[in-house]
């Protein structure tokens, strides 16, 4: 009776064990400046010649002014414009299904935020830019200084990013509350002389003595999309981390042997949310290197047969995903041809996976570049591009014999890669 009664407690206290071992972690976020190991990027900057804005305080010797403005939160604004009768409720849809986007009105505010930092700038007789930027959102430019955007050559280190940066000043929302924040803008001339932006910002966090490092892209100042390193104390100071070693939201990192899922940002407590997984990896699937490929099926484009990954496998697979609209994209076909006459059907396959494109434009261009490999749709149906989570064109994974993803948007190199591949 009494061996009994102990087992019953050995079975409560494990059970009690494993039903109170935590499986979400919410992880506070500090934020830091410059870009650290991620790799900088930059947005365009789209100008206009009217003063639509109607900011006051131009610079009275200017002549052949062009305006614009940058967004810190592109959500916000286009449900400002929904709220204000500006934008119809079938064009606020259409946005939402194109950015693959489910408002959350906890994180939006309906009065209007200062989400738009507003520029004006000139190019003098050499053809450099003076530039003025409303860095504290007052649509004034009298308290603001005018300057001359550096060359992006001439920026090799966060010191000198930071130095060239501004600070400016805009508003975020959670919690109910509209909160003040500042961050740094730089902005910077490439080869075509037109100014670029970026903002050199980064978040940093950690679990189990793993430092995490967060990047928004640095295009805008919202985190729904992160790019998630691993940062180990074998990096040196200037290292940058490849896109191929970066993850993002719904994907599994591997953190001291426990592997966990992003969830995404928490905007309303500012942590990172990680789910702790059971399951092994090889009965996971993701869009992670080492992990098993999310399956897809659709018919080609051209001949109507239905194409399915789980007929693939055996095969090394290149998936490319594009649209009609993304010039790289079109433009890496001619490298795609070589390596699709230069490989064996039985071992390689290339699948061209069609986003955001009307199936007329994809047949058109399918014929005038004579793409040979097949193409499928994705649609409402087989929602390809959702279950991948591609937000940007293009985009690829290569696929080994065993439906394993082993790189991601691989450009360099890429036929080097596969031949190897074929002759081991």
């Amino acid at each position: 009776m009494k061996i009994k009664f102990l087992s019953l407690i050995t079975i409560y206290l494990f059970l009690f064990s494993s039903c109170n071992e935590k499986k979400v972690f919410e992880l506070p976020l500090t934020e830091k400046y410059g870009y650290n190991h991620f790799n900088s990027t930059f947005g365009k900057m789209f100008y206009y010649s009217q003063n639509e804005n109607n900011i006051i305080g131009i610079p009275k010797s200017w002549e052949n002014i062009q305006f614009g403005e940058i967004e810190t939160n592109p959500y916000q604004s286009v449900y400002e414009d929904y709220i204000l009768g500006k934008i119809s409720n079938d064009r606020y849809e259409n946005i939402q299904k194109s950015w693959n986007w489910e408002p959350d009105t906890l994180t939006l505010s309906k009065k209007p935020l200062k989400i738009t930092i507003a520029f004006a700038f000139v190019w003098d007789s050499i053809g450099n830019i003076n530039m003025i930027v409303d860095a504290n959102q007052n649509q004034d430019f009298s308290d603001d200084t005018i300057f001359t955007p550096c060359k992006i050559s001439e920026l090799d280190n966060d010191t000198l990013v930071l130095k060239n940066s501004i600070n400016v000043s805009y508003e975020s929302y959670a919690n109910q509350t509209i909160h003040s924040l500042t961050a740094p803008l730089l902005i910077v001339t490439l080869s075509d002389n037109d100014p670029w932006f970026s903002f050199p910002q980064y978040l940093t966090t950690s679990i189990k003595n793993q430092r995490i490092d967060i990047s928004s892209g640095f295009s805008s100042l919202i985190y729904d999309k992160p790019k998630i390193a691993l940062i180990n104390d074998s990096l040196n100071f200037e290292a940058k981390i490849n896109d191929e070693n970066l993850f993002t939201k719904n994907e599994f990192i591997d953190i001291n042997d426990e592997l966990f899922k992003v969830i995404g940002i928490n905007t309303l407590n500012n942590s990172l949310t990680l789910e702790k997984v059971e399951l092994p990896k090889n009965e996971l699937q993701s869009t992670a290197i080492g992990f098993k490929a999310f399956p897809f099926e659709g018919k080609d484009i051209i001949t109507e047969s239905l194409i399915k990954s789980d007929d693939l496998k055996g095969k090394y697979v290149f998936i490319d995903f594009w649209a009609t609209w993304c010039g790289p994209c079109i433009a890496e076909f001619r490298t795609l041809k070589m390596l699709y006459d230069k490989t064996d059907r039985e071992k390689f396959e290339i699948i061209g996976i069609v986003g955001e494109s009307s199936l007329n434009d994809v047949k058109k261009i399918i014929k005038r570049d004579s793409v040979t490999w097949p193409q499928l749709l994705s649609s409402d149906s087989n929602q390809i591009v959702e279950r991948y989570g591609i937000d940007g064109y293009p985009t690829s994974f290569l696929i080994n014999p065993n439906g394993v993803i082993i790189a991601k948007n691989i450009r360099i190199g890429l036929e080097q890669k596969v031949l190897e591949l074929m002759n081991e």
